[in-house]
């Protein structure tokens, strides 16, 4: 692997934390949104620093060869520890149990780091080596002892990684459950990766030669491990935004029919600020109801409650909930409302005695502006009385205003 293909998911996932940032900085208490926040700089500062260009400059810059190493391996050993931290503090408990754990795997991983760089300290690798470190200096006193551990790190990780999230996905289902084994199969990479290390380590130890396990095959294993892991750590959020999003946009195409119907009536319709099509499925619901809220209050005089009464009673005879039923009684009346209001375009009927009336039919509580859309286009309830309303005359409906 070269250079672009380290610095690309190192630049995603820094590119990931600066879209968190200001999130992540108003939340930074928060020890679910402190873990996200750790992950992904690690995410990112581990490829950054494994891409063999950086460790070039690193040695470079720091005069010493091969420091990278401990730095790379100790980054790793982080890494993991913040990839376990989070899933503890993501699937939640008591807390004293969620800190006990959390304590537990930052402390052996923080003595792992530790260890790494005292046995670097210790050991002797004179001789830059910007690929093969592993198994160059396989028989290296102490480096020999550093490679085991970090290897044996990750290993650890990866099975701890595994059993946890197999664990929590059984329980879960949905975005949730699919990240939860997206993560499962990213780590599970982590074990042929150290195999194939430990395999080209062995090999040097016996006499034999098998970098091209360590040099080539282990970098890929890691790579794309790692970043399946990314996907599976984003795919829950992701899930649930656009699972919000197409419920949010299935309410605003079912609110159509009732919005149409009352369009016409609307105070506002004419003089309604337009929204662009481009804005969000939230406003765009919010302008809907809105719209409707406006048509209801003009037809408010018109509201027959006798209308509503016989259309529930009709609904709970045809065999719907009480539930459904009153949303059908809502839309008779409403559908009734629209028609009287068309036959009086003077708007004759509207006075103070009957906008009290209109007044306490607002209080009676919400209504289920969903529920009455739909059945203003499949109840036939609603259709029989929107047949009757039709069928009214002008005059018929002047003579009983007056």
């Amino acid at each position: 692997m070269d250079g672009p293909s380290y610095y690309v998911p190192a630049a995603a996932m820094g590119a990931a934390l600066a879209v968190k940032a200001p999130t992540l900085i108003r939340g930074w208490r928060d020890p679910l949104l402190r873990s996200v926040g750790v992950l992904l700089a690690l995410a990112s500062l581990v490829f950054l620093f494994a891409a063999p260009p950086t460790i070039a400059e690193v040695n470079d810059l720091t005069g010493i060869p091969n420091v990278s190493a401990p730095l790379v391996y100790c980054l790793l050993s982080v890494f993991s520890a913040s990839c376990l931290v989070l899933i503890i503090h993501w699937r939640g408990g008591p807390p004293e149990v969620t800190r006990r754990l959390s304590r537990r795997w930052i402390t052996g991983y923080g003595v792992v780091s530790v260890a790494l760089v005292v046995l670097y300290l210790l050991g002797d690798c004179p001789e830059e080596r910007l690929r093969d470190l592993d198994t160059y200096y396989a028989n290296t006193p102490f480096i020999r002892e550093m490679i085991v551990l970090y290897l044996a790190a990750l290993t650890v990780a990866g099975v701890a990684m595994n059993v946890m999230c197999w664990r929590w996905a059984r329980q879960v289902d949905g975005w949730l459950r699919a990240g939860l084994l997206t993560i499962a199969v990213g780590f599970l990479f982590n074990v042929p990766y150290a195999a194939a290390k430990f395999i080209a380590v062995a090999a040097r130890w016996n006499g034999a030669n098998l970098d091209g396990l360590s040099t080539d095959v282990a970098p890929v294993l890691a790579s794309v491990g790692a970043q399946v892991s990314a996907v599976g750590f984003l795919l829950p959020l992701a899930g649930q935004r656009i699972g919000d999003s197409m419920t949010t946009w299935s309410t605003y195409r079912r609110l159509g029919p009732l919005w149409r119907e009352l369009r016409t009536v609307s105070a506002h319709a004419d003089h309604a600020v337009p929204i662009s099509w481009w804005s969000s499925a939230e406003l765009q619901v919010t302008q809907r109801e809105s719209d409707i809220h406006d048509g209801m209050l003009s037809l408010y005089p018109y509201f027959d409650s006798e209308v509503r009464s016989l259309a529930y009673d009709a609904a709970v005879t045809a065999g719907s909930e009480p539930a459904q039923a009153q949303a059908e009684a809502d839309a008779a009346m409403v559908t009734a409302a629209v028609r009287a209001r068309a036959a009086d375009p003077e708007g004759r009927v509207i006075s103070a005695a009957e906008a009290a009336t209109a007044s306490a039919a607002s209080a009676e509580g919400p209504r289920d502006l969903v529920r009455m859309s739909m059945a203003l286009r499949q109840s036939p309830v609603v259709a029989a009385v929107r047949g009757r309303a039709a069928t009214r005359s002008e005059s018929d409906f002047h003579e009983q205003s007056r």
